[in-house]
């Protein structure tokens, strides 16, 4: 493969970039434009080397280059990363020199894909590498870094190494047609393994939920009656002036959207408008569409005051899934009112969004989003690991469905060919260019 090059830090002026280089040439293309006390074609691995890069008598800027030899690097071939001043004109010089010598730029991602074609990382882990740069919050990272470290992967590779033995079994089955008696694969041990996988691919396709919202913030709709408080809530939450606030029934009349970040977690509010019955076309649509925010929600804030309206709470929350946090806001009007309690067994907290007093709310926010994250020591945050895992799922159910109707041999080899398949997508080790290069066109140059 043809050597390439990029700008590994991010675009525009700073103390220093990097530019790294990968490819069977990359070091005597490097070499051919450096100059320092040691030739970087005879540098050991591992090793980092001051000089000047230059042409001629023209002197660039002074540098430092690391050198990594395959295949012990990032792309599993032969690597310098080359550390110069933050000018974006010594920026775009050095690629352009880098080009001249040799080189061809990268393109988006080429490096991590190298990587996953040189067999340093599966495709879970490459995905994990876009995920982490793009990380918003601790709880995101957390999630990426674990991807990176394999642990979907780890998961999914022992699954997939116990239903490969069984299966091959099958097919040395299928081998011995003629003697029907043969029985290489014992059914009742395929059983347990199709119900073990089945419940573990079950618990991965519920935990998508969780994994989807660390990575894309944790939704949250405030919904209540009109003038409760709502976008007052929402305008406390964040520390700005979000939304309008108003004393006029059904001043919002759309969702409003924004993120918070709580101890180190994303949340992606949504402030909904006021639920009532009102004859106004506008304001129904803004109705029903708080409707439908607050059954996607994973967290719902049910916003009341002190002496709530007549309106029939259980038809304001049906259809809702989500865990309800029942807010009473506005308790600056009650004197010495408590801002937390309890009410029937049920937790019920006190707040004042327009005081700023809203701690207590904070922190059950924070206290479910935790509970919800533990839940599973392994998640799925990618679509595309979803999608596949629920093709495996469904390929895994058809085995049990056939081994209790006593299936031939012949007929439980393709359902189980289906779930190695779907399997083998997530991890890339079945795949085609076309998702290849969906996936890394996605990440950045230099990456």
């Amino acid at each position: 493969m043809a050597t390439i090059c990029a700008i590994s830090t991010a675009y525009g002026t700073g103390g220093i970039a990097v530019i790294r280089v990968s490819g069977t040439e990359a070091i005597p293309i490097v070499d051919s434009l450096f100059s320092g006390r040691t030739r970087l074609v005879d540098a050991k691995a591992g090793t980092v080397h001051f000089g000047r890069i230059q042409r001629a008598d023209e002197v660039l800027d002074e540098v430092l280059c690391s050198v990594f030899k395959a295949p012990h690097s990032f792309t599993g071939e032969d690597t310098v990363e080359i550390a110069c001043h933050g000018s974006l004109y010594i920026q775009q010089e050095l690629l352009r020199w880098l080009i001249d010598a040799g080189c061809r730029a990268a393109e988006p991602g080429e490096f991590t894909r190298r990587a996953f074609l040189n067999g340093k990382m599966d495709l879970t882990q490459a995905e994990a590498v876009a995920d982490l740069i793009a990380a918003q919050s601790k709880a995101e990272k957390d999630l990426a870094l674990s991807q990176l470290r394999g642990s979907v992967s780890n998961e999914l590779a022992a699954l997939r190494e116990r239903l490969l033995h069984f299966t091959s079994l099958i097919e040395l089955e299928l081998d011995f047609a003629d003697h029907e008696e043969l029985e290489f694969a014992d059914r009742s041990e395929l059983k347990i393994l199709a119900s073990e996988i089945e419940t573990k691919l079950t618990n991965l396709l519920r935990s998508f939920r969780t994994g989807n919202a660390i990575r894309n913030g944790i939704p949250v709709a405030i919904v209540g009656a009109p003038n409760v408080g709502k976008s007052t809530l929402l305008n406390a939450l964040l520390g700005e002036q979000r939304a309008i606030v108003s004393d006029i029934q059904g001043t919002t009349r759309d969702t409003v959207e924004d993120t918070l970040i709580l101890d180190g977690i994303l949340f992606r509010l949504i402030d909904t408008a006021g639920l009532r019955e009102t004859n106004d076309t506008i304001e129904n649509m803004g109705i029903e569409r708080s409707r439908q925010a607050a059954q996607k929600a994973q967290i719902i804030i049910y916003l009341t005051e002190p002496n709530p309206s007549p309106f029939l709470k259980g038809r304001e929350l049906e259809g809702i899934h989500g865990t309800i946090l029942e807010v009473v806001n506005k308790c600056d009007l009650i004197p010495g009112v408590s801002l937390q309690g309890e009410t029937n067994g049920s937790r019920l907290l006190h707040i004042s969004a327009k005081n700023g007093d809203i701690d207590p709310l904070k922190n059950e926010l924070v206290r479910i989003a935790k509970e919800s994250m533990q839940t599973s020591a392994v998640m799925l945050s990618n679509v595309r690991h979803y999608e596949a895992v629920k093709r495996a799922h469904e390929a895994i159910e058809r085995v049990q469905q056939g081994l209790a109707s006593e299936l031939s041999g012949e007929l439980l080899s393709l359902d189980l060919q289906d779930c190695l398949s779907a399997l083998g997508e997530v991890t890339g080790q079945i795949t085609n260019q076309e998702v290849l290069s969906n996936i890394f066109s996605k990440f950045c140059i230099g990456k």
